[in-house]
């Protein structure tokens, strides 16, 4: 395949299908819908799976049954369906079954509107479901990071038997852009886990449920282990214009689009501001955000919602360094002029 203007909801399908994903079971929601009608359209061109299940909870428990018999499978909803299937997520990640979710959040809370937000931060990055488990997100802020972090997305679920989210806001999901598409994988992966219904998998059990209290105790900590190896080494982010940044921004999606356009503003100015991304929310950049507070003096955290991000960062360095924080809420985004009012508040 070669370069395409596309919109990110569909260059997460062809990236899906060129990792070698076999299945997708999902129902359409705006503004995550595109996701749905194009998997509709080119999963049977390939001989891959698509069903559109009767719900979103039937759509989450369609991936756990698919993913039990090691092929790679995803789902994609907004908000109100993404509340519906904590419960499959939380089963999915007991049970250790990587299943790739793609979520494109719109405003609520409740039915709220279709409009780009990010106020489903900590539903996703603190858990959401019930149980003591993580999922790793996948941040998002271009067509192209579509495409490649939903193909990394399926080998990092894999790599931790973990559901795994590639996780924006509508504005990327709806947008276009040209998308440069990597080859096909060719994918024999051999899951000695998996279930396939013959003599030689009889044996393997997917399984979430543990009776004896220790032996689930036992369990959690083994998923506890594994979660501190994702913060260990899956660690993603990017820096921008940092080395002698005073005041660092941050955010994610389309946010860290505005803001590294407001830095480029700052920096005519005589501002000496700088941009810091992360790209993983979980796991988050906690030593990279220390390793810069050790020059800046302060932090701006700009948000598409009630500052839910900005708490892991004043985490991330200790209280040490005045964080602020600007968030618009109901799908308002805020323009790069509005951002730079707030700059120079603040310097």
């Amino acid at each position: 395949m070669t370069k395409e203007l596309i919109k990110g909801n569909e260059a997460v399908v062809k990236g899906a299908l060129l990792a070698g994903c076999k299945t997708f079971f999902g129902y359409p929601i705006t503004p995550a819908s595109e996701i749905a009608h194009a998997a509709a359209k080119f999963f049977p061109i390939l001989g891959r799976t698509f069903l559109q299940g009767e719900s979103e909870v039937a759509s989450i428990n369609m991936c756990y049954g698919a993913a039990s018999t090691g092929v790679r499978a995803m789902t994609a909803s907004s908000g109100p369906g993404i509340s519906l299937k904590q419960e499959g997520i939380s089963y999915a990640a007991g049970s250790e079954l990587p299943i790739v979710i793609i979520y494109i959040m719109r405003g609520g809370p409740g039915l709220g509107n279709i409009a780009p937000e990010q106020g489903d931060y900590n539903q996703v990055v603190k858990g959401g479901g019930h149980g003591n488990y993580k999922t790793m997100v996948l941040a998002p802020n271009c067509a192209q990071e579509m495409c490649d972090l939903t193909i990394h997305a399926f080998d990092v679920a894999d790599k931790y038997r973990n559901p795994v989210y590639v996780f924006t806001d509508g504005f990327i999901g709806q947008m276009m852009e040209p998308v440069e598409f990597p080859k096909a994988r060719e994918l024999n992966i051999k899951k000695d886990w998996a279930l396939l219904g013959n003599r030689e998998t009889r044996d393997n059990l997917v399984n979430s449920i543990y009776l004896d209290p220790h032996e689930l105790e036992d369990h959690e900590i083994h998923l506890q282990e594994k979660y501190r190896e994702m913060e260990e080494n899956e660690v993603m982010f990017e820096e921008y214009k940092l080395d002698d940044a005073e005041l660092v921004t941050m955010g994610f999606g389309i946010v860290s689009r505005i803001l590294k356009t407001t830095v480029d503003k700052a920096r005519k100015k005589g501002m000496k501001v700088g941009l810091l991304r992360p790209i993983t929310l979980f796991p988050f950049p906690k030593k990279q955000i220390k390793d810069v507070a050790e020059k800046a003096k302060s932090f701006l955290v700009v948000e598409l919602n009630n500052g839910q991000m900005v708490e892991d960062v004043k985490a991330s360095i200790f209280y040490s360094k005045p964080v602020h924080f600007y968030g618009r809420m109901g799908g308002v985004v805020p323009s790069v002029n509005e951002l730079l009012d707030k700059l120079e508040e603040i310097y």
